[in-house]
């Protein structure tokens, strides 16, 4: 690609321009090509991203919280699903995802948490969601290394995981094989004419022409230069810390399903893979643009995983991450067309990403076609952020 200064004229035009490469921009270039739909993605590392952090817990069940009833719809819906879908990629590509039906056990360390899980538990049977309460002595039956203080906890057999870096590069060759074409660079601006966006110019100053742009750029989505303000997506980078240990032959099995709590109103977890790495998060700051691995950020998670599961201080710790979640006002996604034509989002997943990563690349592939967006996901328009909408909501 050129490295010349000034805009030139595009030696490139497709259908689609996605901006952002990571794997929700991955699976909407993929799904769009299968539709027949001349396609690009413009990022300088496609495949990178927050899914180089993410623990990648399916976790539609035991993520339910309070006022997010309408979120649940969705992950439920992308949650059903991921087992054809990572057939489907795995079928295509070659690629092991590391996708686990093993379920997750959300435990209690002492009364206060008991009393939150048993609360969460009634919210999971209203919503018809399926759960199972167990005792602490069932618990540790299930999970012979937590700690003798558990107090009781949840069993969901529903909530699964995957492996969100070999979801990345699956995605990656999917796309490839598809015909999706790749300019490994940055989108310097988006290409607004006639109130129309018609594509983005790189920053060597090449002009990419496209039919219609679809902004998944993550954390970053509300900082593309020429994007009019009306229509800016409201996303802010969360960041969160996350550590990666080795589980040794000796010590196999040591956990066989997801285990999570809240421990001193941190939430933790120990996502185990098959290939015998431990996942352990996270943190959450609003700390802006900051991924700096802190030493606070560290010794918190080892605390608290280590109340949960005592034995983990005997494991290898291997990496230390700290990436950015894509946070939206309400905790949901932006899905589909804006108010400007041509202009499509993908983006506000929060700590959903990997989760809603099938829905959103059906979504995107059916708005980009037919102009609308299924009825699953129509809860999700960027125009519920629009002025207008915003003062028609009731007090």
């Amino acid at each position: 690609m050129s490295e010349h200064p000034t805009l030139r004229t595009s030696e490139h035009t497709s259908d689609v321009l996605v901006v952002g490469g990571g794997i929700i921009g991955l699976v909407t270039a993929w799904r769009a090509a299968q539709r027949g739909l001349a396609t690009a993605v413009v990022d300088p590392e496609p495949g990178g991203g927050a899914a180089q952090v993410a623990a990648g817990m399916l976790a539609a069940v035991t993520e339910l919280h309070y006022g997010e009833q309408t979120l649940l719809g969705l992950n439920v819906a992308s949650a059903d699903r991921y087992p054809a879908f990572a057939a489907e990629l795995t079928d295509l590509t070659g690629h092991d995802l590391g996708y686990r039906r093993c379920g997750t056990l959300a435990v209690a360390l002492d009364a206060d948490d008991r009393a939150h899980l048993r609360e969460l538990h009634t919210l999971q049977r209203q919503s018809g969601l399926e759960s199972e309460w167990l005792s602490g002595r069932e618990c540790r039956r299930l999970e012979p290394m937590l700690a003798p203080g558990v107090r009781g906890g949840l069993r969901v057999d529903g909530d699964h995981q995957i492996d969100p870096r070999r979801l990345a590069a699956a995605l990656l060759s999917a796309c490839e094989l598809a015909g999706v074409v790749f300019h490994r660079t940055w989108a310097e601006r988006l290409v607004v004419e006639r109130e129309r966006a018609t594509g983005a110019v790189t920053r060597e100053g090449v002009r990419l022409g496209a039919g219609q742009v679809v902004l998944a750029a993550g954390s970053l989505s509300g900082r593309l230069p020429g994007v009019p303000d009306d229509v800016l997506p409201p996303v802010r980078p969360v960041k969160g810390e996350v550590l990666r240990l080795a589980v040794p032959a000796r010590y196999a099995p040591f956990l066989s399903r997801t285990v999570r709590a809240v421990v001193r109103g941190s939430h933790v977890y120990l996502v185990p893979r098959e290939n015998g790495e431990l996942v352990v998060g996270a943190t959450s700051e609003e700390l802006g643009w900051d991924t700096t691995v802190t030493a606070g950020g560290v010794y918190a998670l080892l605390r608290d995983a280590h109340e949960l599961v005592p034995g983990i201080t005997e494991l290898p710790l291997t990496e230390t991450r700290a990436g950015l979640r894509p946070g939206s006002p309400d905790n949901a996604p932006l899905l589909g067309p804006t108010e400007l034509d041509g202009l499509l989002l993908a983006t506000g997943h929060y700590r959903n990403g990997v989760l809603l990563t099938p829905v959103t690349g059906d979504a995107l592939a059916h708005a980009l076609v037919t102009g609308e967006l299924p009825e699953e996901a129509r809860p999700f328009t960027p125009r519920r952020f629009t002025a207008a909408a915003l003062t028609e909501q009731p007090a």
